[in-house]
């Protein structure tokens, strides 16, 4: 019956409805002088009271519209019998019934649509008949040609109410279509940006899988090594028991991550590393893209596994992006390894004539961001200063300090 409206929306609806109120109260009280009214369109002073009243019902009605369609409908059509019952004219607050016409279609359910739909032509056949039947009985006795006159004039007005009803119940309609549209392109971006998620937690399980069955492969060969050299060399089973703690270490911590990920597929080869990096560079400028790489502080050392994949997959897709949608000139790359974090900026230029905001789109975003949160890091991307910028932090685990 209510639809769910926020409060800005119930606000606007109530104050049109006061301002209808008020200006359809004071057409309705516009003298017209002599003739057969009175001192207003609607006549005596009764038939100013009940005018009055049903004013108020349609501005009701009004401000409902949006907020239940079928009680602004319902409300719509008892005072229009109210109306026709006391025999009124047609009244200045009767345009309130296009705005709810309107709102049946454009928001009101499957059933509410086809009443407004049923409405517009039913109250087109009721107009007809208040405005010709009661002049036609009046009249007492008439021509054949009268009767003719009479039924041409039904047929034309009957036309022109359908078609005027109709047009606001079409505009509804057509409003309706826009609002599922919007919802529906919503509803699949949605589902887009949540199947490219699931893949680049795919893809990231599968290079955890890779991380961690390396590691443990190392461990079990230096927990052998170790076990047949503690008679002979003291000394080699100490170093492979640190190298054992060093590994152990560091795969726990992509266990940990991989435990949070649902495995779907996975695939052999092996994963890149920071020696990969070069390659990446050469295959950027390659393509003709002035590329420039700042490293400083440089990594000291081997890197955890996970986290080398990640700023990898991060620079992998960021300078993909600066490629497809850049605007030339140079792309600059800076990283740092600092003693507890890697911080990773990439910046290339954006058109000068795209709007503010205006960057690359799609699901490569959505990928870094996954790759970044996954290793407890953090990513952050859009324009600054006319160009774009992706910029990432990623922890260090203690272990590799």
């Amino acid at each position: 019956m209510f639809r769910p409206l926020r409060t800005h929306q119930l606000v606007v609806d109530v104050v049109v409805a006061v301002v209808f109120l008020a200006i359809a109260g004071l057409l309705t009280l516009v003298p017209v002088g002599g003739g057969l009214w009175d001192s207003a369109i609607v006549g005596s002073r009764e038939a100013v009271v009940v005018a009055l009243l049903l004013t108020a019902v349609f501005a009701v009605a009004l401000a409902v519209r949006r907020l239940s369609p079928p009680l602004a409908l319902t409300i719509a059509w008892l005072g229009a019998l109210v109306q026709m019952v006391c025999g009124l004219p047609p009244l200045p607050a009767n345009v309130a019934i296009f705005g709810i016409l309107y709102a049946t279609a454009a928001y009101g359910t499957r059933r509410v649509f086809w009443l407004g739909f049923a409405s517009s032509i039913v109250g087109a056949g009721f107009i007809t008949l208040y405005l010709l039947v009661p002049p036609l009985v009046l009249s007492g006795s008439f021509a054949a040609g009268d009767l003719t006159a009479y039924a041409f004039a039904a047929f034309m007005l009957f036309m022109a109410g359908v078609l005027g009803l109709l047009l606001a119940w079409t505009i509804g309609a057509l409003v309706r279509t826009g609002i599922r549209a919007r919802a529906n392109r919503e509803a699949q971006e949605r589902a887009e940006a949540e199947t490219a998620t699931e893949q680049e937690r795919t893809r990231i399980a599968r290079d955890m899988h890779d991380v961690v069955a390396h590691s443990l492969a190392v461990v079990i060969a230096q927990a052998d090594g170790a076990r047949y050299a503690a008679a002979a060399d003291p000394r080699a089973a100490s170093t492979a028991l640190e190298t054992i703690s060093t590994t152990a270490r560091a795969a726990l911590s992509d266990v940990r991550m991989l435990l949070t990920q649902l495995r779907h597929s996975q695939s052999d080869g092996p994963q890149p590393s920071l020696a990969d990096l070069e390659r990446l560079y050469a295959d950027v400028r390659g393509a003709g893209v002035d590329l420039r790489v700042d490293i400083d502080p440089a990594p000291h050392g081997d890197q955890p596994a996970a986290v080398e994949l990640a700023v990898y997959r991060i620079l992998q897709e960021a300078l993909t992006n600066a490629l497809r949608h850049g605007a030339g000139g140079a792309v600059d790359v800076v990283l740092a390894w600092h003693p507890d974090r890697v911080e990773l900026t990439v910046r290339n230029a954006v058109a000068a004539s795209a709007p503010a905001g205006d960057g690359p789109r799609g699901h490569g975003l959505i990928g870094m961001r996954e790759r970044a949160q996954l290793v407890g890091g953090a990513l952050e991307a859009g324009a600054a200063d006319g160009a774009f910028v992706v910029r990432a932090t990623i922890p260090l685990p203690e272990a590799a300090r």
